[in-house]
């Protein structure tokens, strides 16, 4: 049977390819360029809770300036897959816009955003000289002057912001009542005339103080230097921005760095929440979401701080589980993935989980070169905590046989070289060689904090090393030195219970008994809702220290486990109820996803037997009906082809190993399922995985067929695991 589909689908091909091939070719793709084949394919509705930002601009149509606003408020909250949603309706409803191909260019950027500014400068003369401006401003951004540098030039992208400043500040001096111009400016120039992004962000915020730009501005602004100076913008922007993730998470930066741990625990909560409630709404996934997995990555470094464990590790599991991206999970320590095997790593180490670490199974590390690293490091230093000497060097033999492959890998180089010099001291330290050890330690935490002061969103360490080289003191009996190491730790890390934890038993030691309350009351204030019997908690309380907890941070703040975080979204990500699937089959029966509950089910969208791509993706699948049945899946394929016609079909091709059924008349299941572009008006490919349950595990939509089965094969694995874990 396999084979005569096959035939028949080369035979399709062939035919195709001496007739129409180049419009068969194009089916789903956009007609109007590469740039518009990414990106959002569907209709935007109207969002809540994005804030206001209103940008008027030179329209025949209101409905364009309505969405065009909705697309200026999601900018200025990084929610670029969104606003880009809202300008393309923008061109939809008004094809010509000028200001719409501005408001592309911003939301997507790169090489898709150079070709959108390039289809607005075509048109800015047809719009006042203030939208002639922002669309100078974007074009000197994107677009370097033919002739002044190339485009690789180190010095291209400090050339260009200069231009482009050059026309926002024009902007400004001509339209003083323009704050949106004063917003875009300041986000130029924050972190880097920090002074000056401050006083054009007290300039918008004068006049329009719930600005959701100028408060998310202050904050990256004043991250890492005086972040004081954003704590009442945190405060706010929160509350103006309730639904969008990435306007709860920033203050999450801040109140990190001042070491407020539980309003930091609730920002990073509130945005894992919101981003989850938005990938359920609009059907996407963490993969799909650019700041998800460093969210959840960070807010399980929080709760490590505040001593919940188990949420930790609940939190680092959500990622690993997670749908995986075929392109995006090799080697990419950005991805959630990633994030959440290093979250789990590094609470395991911390909280000296050693078995966990070595028993091959809670850590599914992957054979690539930075993962087999963090392997054979957490490996040594779990063996060390076990007091398995030999063991540990054996795995840190295995960390320095990689340093070979280093000059391949140099953007690991920093955190290898520590790595080694960490495991060298412990090393050391284990077989008694105290002076060799904290020296190795001392210039092992030295070299991390320098690390750390130039990326810490959290620390890409999974603890600053003058901590344990404060615990190695205490131990050489010197608890003078290690008082002095904990409080460098504190530095780095404000309010960290580990160091606190230190300090405590230092200063008893030293007999500095009010020295010790005062940390020991910082620490019970910061462990008020930790794990019970934590190593790191009782060691302190075992010095015999009553005192009542007492907060040390800049501000008062709410406690963590109190505050109801449910009205912003689930706290775990789960597969998605799968929309309706209301099809005919080939003798035109109604068929629906209820009638293949307790199988796994690969639905494809696809465009119609004219489609040659369409075709060899079917004639692929088919080929592995084997393994669909080993898996439990059924193979459903959709098309706006009439049941007549799928009938005929299966005569010529014969007995197909997938169902063919027909959509309706308006498309209304690839809608539904996201395999329909609305700008466009045209039937999109799409592959999406649906449990046994009937929810959506993965998807992908676009102008080609997925064709990696063999990553199909393997998420469908996935997908069973999880369901099974469900079951437990």
């Amino acid at each position: 049977m396999i084979r005569l589909f096959a035939a028949a689908v080369l035979a399709a091909s062939f035919a195709l390819a001496q007739t129409s091939a180049d419009a068969a070719a194009n089916l789903g793709h956009s007609s109007h360029g590469t740039a518009f084949d990414a990106g959002p394919r569907q209709k935007p509705w109207v969002m809540e809770g994005i804030g206001e930002a209103p940008f008027p601009i030179t329209t025949k149509n209101p409905e364009v300036q309505k969405w065009f606003n909705q697309g200026n408020a999601m900018l200025h909250s990084f929610f670029f897959y969104e606003a880009e949603r809202a300008f393309r309706w923008c061109l939809k409803l008004e094809p010509d816009n000028a200001m719409a191909y501005w408001g592309l260019a911003n939301a997507a950027g790169g090489e898709r955003g150079s070709d959108f500014i390039r289809e607005a400068v075509k048109r800015k003369n047809k719009v006042t000289e203030r939208e002639r401006l922002y669309i100078e401003a974007a074009e000197a951004s994107l677009l370097p002057k033919p002739g002044s540098f190339k485009r690789d030039d180190p010095g291209a992208s400090d050339e260009q912001r200069r231009e482009s400043n050059k026309k926002l500040e024009t902007l400004c001096l001509r339209y003083p009542g323009d704050m949106e111009a004063r917003a875009y400016l300041a986000l130029a120039n924050m972190g880097q005339d920090r002074y000056g992004a401050e006083l054009m962000i007290r300039e918008v915020l004068a006049k329009a103080p719930d600005h959701p730009g100028a408060h998310h501005y202050r904050i990256h602004n004043w991250d890492y230097h005086e972040p004081e100076q954003a704590l009442e913008s945190c405060r706010r922007y929160a509350a103006i921005v309730p639904n969008i993730g990435h306007a709860q998470h920033m203050p999450g930066h801040i109140y990190t760095i001042v070491g407020m741990w539980n309003e930091a625990a609730i920002s990073m909560d509130s945005a894992t929440r919101v981003e989850k409630r938005y990938m359920k709404e609009s059907l996407t996934f963490p993969f799909n979401n650019w700041n998800y997995g460093h969210n959840r990555n960070y807010l399980s470094y929080i709760q490590e701080q505040l001593g919940m464990v188990d949420a930790a590790i609940f939190g680092a599991r959500q990622l690993i589980d997670a749908p995986l991206d075929p392109k995006q999970n090799d080697d990419n320590w950005r991805s959630s993935h990633s994030f959440g095997l290093f979250a789990l790593a590094r609470v395991l180490v911390r909280f000296e989980r050693w078995d966990e670490i070595l028993d091959g199974k809670t850590i599914p590390w992957r054979d690539i070169y930075r993962e087999k690293a963090h392997k054979a490091y957490f490996e040594a230093r779990a063996w060390l905590g076990k007091g398995e000497i030999e063991k540990a060097e054996k795995s840190m033999a295995a960390h320095a046989g990689l340093s070979s492959e280093l000059d391949k890998n140099k953007d690991f180089t920093e955190i290898f070289e520590i790595q080694a010099d960490e495991l060298r001291a412990r090393v050391a330290l284990a077989r008694g060689n105290a002076i060799e050890g904290l020296g190795l330690l001392a210039g092992a935490a030295k070299r991390e904090a320098e690390f750390q002061k130039q990326y810490a969103d959290p620390p890409l360490y999974p603890e600053a090393l003058y901590a344990p080289l404060g615990e190695a003191y205490l131990r050489a009996k010197s608890p003078g030195l290690a008082v002095e190491a904990f409080e460098k730790a504190l530095g780095l890390t404000k309010n960290d219970l580990f160091t606190l934890s230190g300090l405590v038993r230092a200063y008893a030691a030293l007999g500095q008994k009010e020295d010790a309350r005062q940390a020991m009351a910082r620490l019970l204030y910061i462990t008020a809702n930790a794990d019970k019997g934590l190593k790191v908690l009782e060691s302190a309380k075992a010095m015999g220290i009553a005192v009542e907890p007492k907060a040390s941070t800049l501000a008062p703040e709410r406690n963590y486990a109190r505050v109801p975080l449910d009205r912003y979204g689930p706290a775990r990500w789960e597969p998605y109820q799968a929309p309706e699937l209301d099809v005919r089959d080939t003798s035109g029966k109604p068929v629906s996803l209820a009638a293949y509950r307790g199988k796994n089910v690969i639905l494809v969208h696809y465009l119609g037997f004219e489609c040659p791509h369409c075709m060899r993706q079917l004639h692929d699948i088919a080929k592995k009906k084997d393994d669909w049945q080993r898996l439990n899946t059924v193979v459903l394929a959709v098309s706006s082809a009439p049941p007549k016609s799928n009938a005929e079909g299966v005569k010529e091709f014969g007995e197909l190993p997938l169902t063919l059924l027909s959509d309706s008349a308006d498309h209304a299941n690839a809608r539904r399922f996201h395999s329909y572009d609305d700008f466009e008006d045209i039937e999109l490919h799409s592959t999406t995985l649906i449990d046994t349950k009937g929810r959506v595990y993965w998807a992908r939509f676009g102008g080609d067929p997925f064709s990696d089965l063999e990553f199909i094969e393997k998420q469908l694995g996935r997908m069973a695991d999880l369901v099974k874990a469900e079951s437990r």
